[in-house]
């Protein structure tokens, strides 16, 4: 019998470290283990597709130099090729040749590193994000936490920009997500902006029933005290957004739809306890 509802499985490919007093002030200042998340949706018409794709070998051959290694010592990288999308897809059935599509959150390295690995997919994401970064290099690109060479030669030919069409009203009950964009025309999967962290980034509504939505958040926050809680990170951070003010209204959305619509989960792409919890937890 053909499968009629939406799957969702979460994964992580490899993972850096960092201070958590960054991430939620005055906490103590030991390094902490951010899992670079991505998510397998298997829509019954649409064939297998990721959200993100987290590290690969070549983030590492792509820092190498001066200024792109800067990039690794602020955060070190743990990842070895068992960790990569394609092989943990492997084992779980799906290979690497069937991914149909990737939808790209936004273009920091730790959510793009593995784009080459998936050879017949097209790309989906906000024409903006790419128009932000597709022309810097060096510490240009590196302010912006993108490696260019992590970008196919064959890209563009495979993109599909997902503002080519307008938004659609939402339901009342993604309030306060007023807009979206249906990904596969029949409000399973569903795109919204979250502005601030990264120009054009967008997160991810997955129903796969009736009555479970999972909302993939990207880095709209990275720790789920933060969207529980409404805590702004240090203003250190100011440095590596696109938009510390939007960043602090996206956070405000989240955190209201969190505490209005307590069913939802919450995925933010670097909580390595939401993550881990789920990559036990979400349908096989």
């Amino acid at each position: 019998m053909a499968e009629k509802n939406t799957r969702l499985k979460i994964f992580h490919a490899g993972y850096c470290t960092h201070p958590e007093h960054i991430i939620l002030r005055n906490k103590n200042r030991k390094d902490i283990p951010f899992p670079a998340m991505f998510a397998l949706i298997m829509h019954p018409q649409r064939g297998p597709m990721l959200f993100d794709t987290g590290y690969s070998e070549r983030f590492f051959s792509e820092t190498k130099r001066f200024p792109s290694s800067i990039y690794r010592r602020i955060t070190p990288v743990h990842f070895s090729e068992k960790d990569a999308a394609a092989h943990q897809l492997q084992q779980y059935g799906v290979a690497a040749k069937d991914i149909q599509y990737v939808v790209i959150s936004h273009f920091h390295a730790d959510h793009i590193a593995a784009l080459g690995d998936f050879p017949n997919a097209k790309y989906i994401y906000l024409a903006k994000a790419f128009d932000d970064v597709r022309n810097r290099k060096g510490i240009s690109a590196l302010i912006r936490a993108f490696l260019p060479g992590l970008i196919p030669r064959d890209f563009m030919e495979r993109s599909i920009t997902i503002d080519r069409k307008p938004p659609v009203e939402l339901p009342l009950d993604y309030i306060p997500f007023r807009w979206g964009w249906d990904l596969c025309e029949d409000m399973s999967v569903i795109a919204v902006e979250l502005p601030g962290h990264a120009v054009g980034q967008i997160g991810l509504f997955i129903n796969t029933d009736v009555k479970t939505r999972y909302f993939l958040i990207a880095d709209a926050c990275w720790l789920q005290q933060s969207y529980q809680q409404n805590i702004m990170p240090h203003p250190i951070t100011r440095l590596l957004f696109a938009d510390y003010k939007e960043y602090r209204k996206t956070l405000e959305k989240i955190h209201q739809i969190y505490l209005e619509r307590p069913q939802l989960h919450i995925i933010p792409s670097h909580c390595m306890k939401t993550v881990t919890q789920h990559e036990h937890n979400t349908q096989s």
